[in-house]
């Protein structure tokens, strides 16, 4: 199976290539989406190991190399002569290159059994304004490879003692080219005659399968847009004991209509009439945990600012400050009178 195919890419692919090519295509086969069909699960498997393995350095160099996993010695063929008896039908009536090509150069079956770690998983979680100043505990949907509970990752599940049934107790199969008979050893029970398992029928031997779940994510009050969260061992399983990817979870923060924040501090504009900004007053400021008084002293300018302490975000050394923007809003003019009264305030103090 070719990795880089399966992923749509070439061989000389970079690491962003291959990630993005991975969310695309994890979108599209994900069982999630694809409720009930196997062959989706399947692919999605596949393309979830062949992320893992080429986004590894060092498995990629080795997958990139074209060098069998270590410990693996392949399959063994024995020449057992001809028999003429046999009828050569399909695939059995392959040609001498065919042949020898399979003989000499047998597809590798065994893994190294060296622990690999599981891949990480990325997802993106929105808030409200009010949820990241708060915050609390939110949950995050990833489908994942988790161990398979039918056979505890081993891929194999536990029979009875009996004889194997592929070889018939023998330890070694026959395998046929045309009228040329080769023996090599029974790769159910491994040449010994004897079958203690058997392949796990709910992961297709592949000791894991593909779980969607709700992970509860811990979300610490004040956190910024765009911060990133990591939740240790919830991303994919890893091979042979190897340990579990992460989650790694990207903060999006939704703007507010009234608060906008600065660092640690918040900012609000408070719009205040014209009498009130002349002549002071108290007036109401909204603020996190409602609306709060404010002392506007006489002779306060558009544009001032003044700071509320302790009202802003909250931080783990304390919180940020409240700071309110003062915004002066002119009357509507709606009879002579109000006219009139403008004309006097602006002969008495239009003039500086």
């Amino acid at each position: 199976m070719d990795l880089y195919a399966l992923l749509g890419l070439a061989p000389g692919a970079t690491p962003a290539d291959i990630k993005r090519a991975y969310r695309r295509l994890s979108r599209r086969f994900h069982p999630g989406i694809n409720p009930g069909d196997a062959a989706a699960e399947n692919r999605y498997r596949l393309i979830s190991e062949a992320y893992e393995t080429l986004t590894d350095p060092e498995r990629r160099r080795s997958y990139d190399s074209g060098a069998a996993p270590a410990g693996d010695t392949g399959t063994t063929f024995e020449f057992s002569g001809f028999d003429f008896s046999r009828v050569a039908h399909g695939a059995q009536a392959a040609t001498f290159t065919e042949l020898f090509a399979e003989v000499l150069h047998p597809v590798a079956t065994s893994e190294s059994g060296r622990p690999e770690p599981g891949a990480d998983l990325h997802a993106v979680l929105t808030l409200t304004f009010e949820e990241s100043m708060h915050g609390g505990e939110r949950q995050v949907v990833v489908t994942r490879q988790d161990i398979c509970h039918g056979c505890h990752g081993r891929g194999v599940v536990r029979t009875p003692e009996g004889k194997c049934g592929p070889c018939h107790g023998t330890g070694k199969v026959q395998w046929a080219r045309g009228h040329m008979v080769f023996t090599k050893a029974c790769a159910a029970c491994h040449g010994s005659g004897r079958q203690r398992s058997q392949r796990c029928a709910a992961c297709a031997a592949s000791g894991r399968h593909v779980r969607t779940e709700a992970v509860p994510v811990a979300i610490p009050p004040g956190i910024v847009d765009g911060a990133h969260l990591r939740v240790a061992d919830m991303g994919h399983v890893g091979r042979h004991g190897g340990r579990h990817g992460d989650l790694y979870v990207t903060v999006q923060v939704q703007p507010h209509a009234v608060f906008k924040r600065q660092g640690d501090d918040l900012c609000v504009v408070l719009p205040i009439g014209v009498h009130e900004a002349v002549l002071g007053a108290r007036v109401e400021t909204p603020s996190l945990e409602g609306p709060v008084r404010l002392r506007v002293p006489p002779g306060t300018q558009a544009g001032q600012r003044f700071r509320l302490r302790e009202r802003g975000v909250p931080t783990p050394n304390g919180r940020g400050d409240l700071l309110v923007e003062i915004r002066i809003v002119l009357p509507e003019l709606v009879d002579e009178r109000g006219k009139e009264l403008m004309r006097e305030f602006g002969r008495q103090y239009g003039q500086r």
